[in-house]
């Protein structure tokens, strides 16, 4: 059968319609809008671009950049509409968001093997197919999704963590343990930031005080954790600033409870402690323990800079708060993006956890590829997690189960240069170095295999 069903026209359902079509598969291309809106869209174009018009940075040597490198490598539709449609904004690729989605429109409706459905499909397709229904998969979709992935492997999360680079924490305050010495490693399985009374009251006289980010009226619904009319949240994944209102000691009772912890400086347990857990593999990652947060970026970096240890850190995804429908990849998906259990079902999109728009893109590229190779009849591709796209594929089907939150491209998820990379020194040199091996690993892959 020479035929594709993808479920959905946002950025990785729209690559990845085009990049199956483009190898001959007649693709039924689902787009539920507009006979059906999800709240945050407000035109019927494929691809709408709902928060900013950025795309990131398109440097050669910032995570971002290397991504579009590998896009432009791999030929994405998306990118070059992108490029066509680009605005002044400096390093980075911003676009006009009504000419991009128009255009995106225009370039798939118009392709010969792609039928454009506007319907929702709100089941699983028995024939091969790419689900792409991105954050806010309608309700129908998402029972058949959780049905198939078994109801504990789908989520609707609502706050996530901060997560900082090791390298930016400062261990001669900071220090390794778990509580009362429990942890597999022989330091401890964590990274504490110990605190005094008074660094814990300005903390939370800062934490209670910050700019918080206005939620859209799609986002105050039950399904998302929170109910409807009021910023009222799950109390298993309250927003930090939320617990910090209901009173000063409640951080500290809380996620910041000091007990069975003795800071190495003073022998003594410090008033409040905030812990960092690994969150990658490489172990250059670490969240913020119970920090979910929906402070404003330029507010996350000012207050978590506060704490001790942290004065000089650096961010490889701010916490953030809104609707956002994914599966379990870990447990559900291949790195080719396959789901586990059938060849020729694949996820494409923030459904995956991945985050950003070209991570996005890049996702539904790598989906219609495969889906075309396994139509075919050849074997799927596995791209290098050397490559930017590779360590996104494979960190969101190789992450831990405790820790597995959606993730956006950064060096932090790829592997480590090996001796002498290390440390805050020469850091944009090691930027360069990731981005030319990406490059490298990425060009030798698909001139083997592709």
């Amino acid at each position: 059968m020479n035929s594709l069903i993808v479920i959905g026209a946002g950025l990785a359902g729209s690559e990845a319609a085009w990049q199956a079509a483009e190898r001959g598969v007649k693709v039924s291309l689902y787009e539920m809008r507009p006979e059906v809106q999800t709240g945050a869209h407000t035109g019927p174009h494929f691809a709408e671009l709902v928060c900013s018009n950025s795309l990131g940075s398109d440097l050669a040597d910032r995570a971002p950049g290397v991504l579009k490198a590998e896009l432009r490598r791999m030929g994405s539709v998306l990118l070059r509409i992108a490029e066509e449609t680009a605005v002044p904004a400096g390093g980075a690729l911003a676009v006009d968001r009504e000419r991009f989605a128009s255009r995106v429109t225009e370039v798939l409706s118009s392709h010969p093997n792609i039928a454009v459905r506007r319907e929702e499909y709100p089941a699983i397709p028995e024939e091969p197919a790419i689900i792409a229904s991105g954050p806010l998969t309608s309700s129908r979709l998402s029972q058949a999704i959780a049905a198939l992935a078994e109801h504990e492997h789908l989520y609707f999360f609502d706050a996530i963590s901060p997560i900082v680079y090791l390298d930016s924490i400062d261990l001669k305050i900071a220090f390794r343990g778990s509580r009362y010495g429990r942890g597999e490693q022989e330091e401890g399985d964590y990274i504490n930031c110990p605190m005094t009374e008074a660094e814990y009251e300005a903390f939370v006289d800062a934490l209670t005080t910050a700019e918080r980010i206005e939620l859209k009226s799609f986002e105050l619904d039950l399904e998302s954790g929170v109910q409807a009319g009021a910023h009222q949240f799950f109390e298993g994944c309250l927003p930090v600033e939320i617990m910090a209102r209901r009173g000063r000691q409640v951080l500290a009772f809380g996620p910041l409870r000091p007990v069975g912890l003795l800071d190495p400086r003073t022998r003594r347990r410090p008033y409040a402690v905030v812990q960092l857990r690994q969150d990658d593999l490489a172990g250059s990652l670490y969240n913020l323990v119970g920090f979910q947060t929906n402070l404003k970026f330029s507010e996350q970096r000012r207050v978590l800079r506060m704490i001790p240890g942290l004065e000089q850190a650096e961010f490889a995804r701010y916490g953030q708060m809104h609707r956002n429908t994914f599966i379990f990849s870990p447990a559900l998906l291949r790195p080719s993006l396959q789901f586990h259990a059938r060849e020729d079902l694949f996820f494409a999109g923030q459904i995956t956890g991945i985050e950003g728009y070209v991570g996005n893109i890049a996702s539904g590229l790598l989906a219609g590829w495969n889906a075309a190779r396994v139509i075919a009849g050849q074997a799927p591709l596995v791209l290098p997690p050397t490559s930017m796209l590779g360590a996104l594929c494979h960190y969101i089907t190789h992450a831990s189960p405790k820790d597995f939150q959606p993730m956006k491209s950064n060096f932090g998820i790829m592997p480590s240069l090996g001796q002498g990379s290390g440390g805050r020194k020469g850091k944009r040199q090691r930027a360069q170095a990731y981005a030319q091996r990406a490059i490298r690993d990425l060009d030798n892959y698909l001139a083997e295999h592709a």
